[in-house]
């Protein structure tokens, strides 16, 4: 039986869980994942733990927030002024906004605070400073 090796494209499923049994993400609803091993679309410790399955095959591994989406940043959450918003903006706990930084990139941040005066935001990955691991199936090599 063929295995899965570097230059393959690949379509596999997933569930991805934080370490408290949270499953933030899973394909098992939808098509499974389609991506070029080696082709660095997807998270690297996901990609080495295909190469190598046979179609069919199931594993589940952990990948450490140090190799996943690294550690949570503390500053990379700030603190601003409500008045700061522009005025169409009603931020919630939760909602997802786009900056401009200085240097003119984009960069999304999400409401984690709220008071009468000031809201924080969190511009570090939402999967920051968790280990994560994967079901995976290995559905079919193409």
């Amino acid at each position: 039986m063929a295995q899965a090796q570097s230059g393959d494209m690949v379509k596999v499923h997933y569930t991805g869980r934080l370490a408290d049994g949270t499953i933030f993400d899973t394909s098992r609803q939808r098509d499974p994942l389609e991506f070029t091993l080696g082709g660095g679309e997807i998270l690297p410790g996901v990609e080495q733990a295909v190469l190598g399955m046979t179609a069919g095959e199931a594993k589940s591994i952990t990948i450490p927030a140090a190799h996943a989406y690294g550690p949570h940043q503390p500053e990379r959450v700030i603190e601003i002024e409500r008045h700061q918003l522009p005025p169409d903006i009603q931020p919630e706990l939760g909602q997802h906004l786009h900056m401009q930084r200085q240097d003119g990139e984009t960069l999304e941040v999400v409401v984690t605070a709220l008071t009468e005066g000031n809201i924080t935001l969190d511009a570090n990955h939402p999967l920051a400073g968790h280990d994560l691991t994967f079901d995976l199936q290995l559905v079919e090599i193409l």
